[in-house]
């Protein structure tokens, strides 16, 4: 039996909704966590794959491997993962900037963007972003949101939203890759992640052929209007091409310049 790994979040519903829609394949069962949440469980091998924080495969890429031309990405703008600040990220210097717990290559990236991109050093402190907390009245100027609860955040306040997705586009001309396909099983069930990926490359299509339709059915499940859900979608890149690996790979660079990993000299696939 493997044990597949799924964020809760509507970003990895494509991938997996026919899954979802339809149920697992014989032989997968899922598990169902935020992001952090299946980075632990794939570190202790209670889970054998899962669409996982791509800082992840760096922090451990000697004993993970990873499924070919799968990975929740973006080309530009992601809009779910957001830094809402009461001021321009160049004025964050000396300042109370919270990071959500849930979320481990986001905040990588927003310490990039705010360090090497805007040259400011912040004081960081982790709030539960799933616990209602606002990190504003203790303080904080700024936020970081992930997921679902950063689609929610839009119209929802009156501070500037900076979108992480863009402001990586803008800086390096790359696309980033937010969560890959991480491997923790071995060599052993190879034909059983081969079947694997192959299901959830079919799962996928099941998606672009109804869309729309599925939008429609899960916009309650996930907080968001139907039309807006789509649209989201439609913004996401789920292909692990060229561009989005050369992305990653500088990813990886400026994460090692950071002490947030180690560095990486390729993926390995299975």
């Amino acid at each position: 039996m493997l044990r597949l790994g799924h964020i809760g979040f509507s970003n990895c519903f494509p991938v997996h909704a026919g899954l979802i829609d339809c149920g697992p394949p014989a032989g997968v069962e899922l598990h169902v966590g935020l992001p952090s949440e299946l980075n632990r469980l794939l570190a202790d091998r209670r889970i054998d794959v899962a669409p996982a924080s791509s800082i992840e495969f760096a922090r451990h890429a000697d004993h993970y491997r990873v499924l070919p031309d799968l990975v929740i990405g973006a080309r530009g703008a992601v809009q779910s993962i957001l830094l809402e600040s009461d001021v321009p990220p160049a004025e964050l210097h000396g300042r109370e900037v919270a990071l959500t717990t849930a979320s481990a290559t986001s905040v990588v990236l927003l310490r990039l963007i705010l360090e090497r991109r805007y040259g400011v050093v912040p004081r960081y402190r982790w709030f539960d972003q799933t616990g209602g907390s606002d990190p504003f009245r203790s303080g904080s100027a700024a936020a970081l949101w992930i997921g679902d609860t950063a689609l929610q955040r839009v119209g929802a306040t009156n501070r500037q939203l900076i979108d992480l997705g863009t402001e990586w586009a803008e800086w390096t001309g790359l696309p980033f890759a937010f969560a890959l396909w991480i491997v923790s099983a071995g060599p052993e069930q190879d034909d059983e992640l081969r079947a694997l990926h192959g299901a959830l490359r079919e799962s996928h299509a099941y998606f672009q052929e109804r869309l729309d339709t599925l939008a429609d059915r899960y916009a309650t499940t996930f907080g968001i209007p139907a039309e807006r859900l789509a649209s989201y979608w439609r913004s996401l890149d789920f292909r692990l091409d060229h561009d989005m690996v050369r992305g990653l790979m500088q990813f990886y660079r400026l994460a090692a310049e950071l002490d947030e990993a180690p560095p990486v000299p390729s993926l390995v696939y299975v």
